[in-house]
């Protein structure tokens, strides 16, 4: 009984976000830039290095684009081994495949994996994170060459919302002090993703 009213609230959760209106939903992603550029622009929360952070004004982002705010199908793949991902460093965090959301965009049909973490558990606040990293054909042309980043969360149903309006750059897009994940060639697009986040310069 207590699955069955998870999942009605669940399907009812979803409704809300598919019943918002475009106003709405616009000004969730103008409130989330802005959140961005606050941490950025803080001393206290940015990640970038002194000379960036003296001159620095907001992130650039492309103009939000509602066609790039998208329904996917997501499709459970259990039984998927663990893997090391590659990042920037020698670094090597164990990640395994949890799932994959197809779509359809620019009139192809195209698929992402999302991976999640297998020490997930044990990070309070992220033990239903998953982690979405893709590169597409605007990386290096417009956006990070390394690629870009989405966040997830473990959905309940079948569907769910790819906001690439909220792609955002790993770390080293800012600084190579860090090390970052490098995402695996099964998440390359071959489209042009002109949304989210562009790149922030030689770093």
């Amino acid at each position: 009984m207590k699955r069955i009213v998870c999942i009605l609230l669940a399907v009812f959760s979803m409704s809300l976000v598919l019943a918002q209106s475009d106003s709405e939903i616009i000004k969730g992603i103008e409130a989330y830039q802005e959140e961005e550029n606050e941490k950025f622009g803080d001393p206290e929360t940015t990640i970038l290095e002194p000379k960036d952070l003296k001159e620095f004004k907001e992130l650039d982002f492309y103009p939000i684009n509602l066609a790039f705010r998208i329904e996917a199908q997501f499709v459970r793949t259990p039984d998927e081994k663990p893997f090391l991902m590659p990042t920037t460093t020698d670094r090597l965090p164990e990640y395994v495949k949890y799932g994959e959301l197809h779509f359809s965009l620019q009139g192809k049909d195209l698929k992402l994996n999302l991976y999640q973490s297998t020490d997930h558990e044990t990070s309070e606040g992220y033990e239903d994170y998953l982690f979405l990293p893709f590169t597409d054909l605007t990386s290096g042309d417009g956006s990070y060459g390394g690629g870009r980043f989405l966040d997830a969360r473990i959905p309940e149903g079948d569907r769910m919302i790819i906001d690439f309006n909220k792609a955002y750059n790993p770390y080293c897009a800012y600084s190579k002090n860090y090390s970052c994940p490098i995402p695996p060639r099964e998440n390359d697009l071959l489209v042009r993703i002109e949304a989210g986040v562009k790149d922030f310069g030689d770093h």
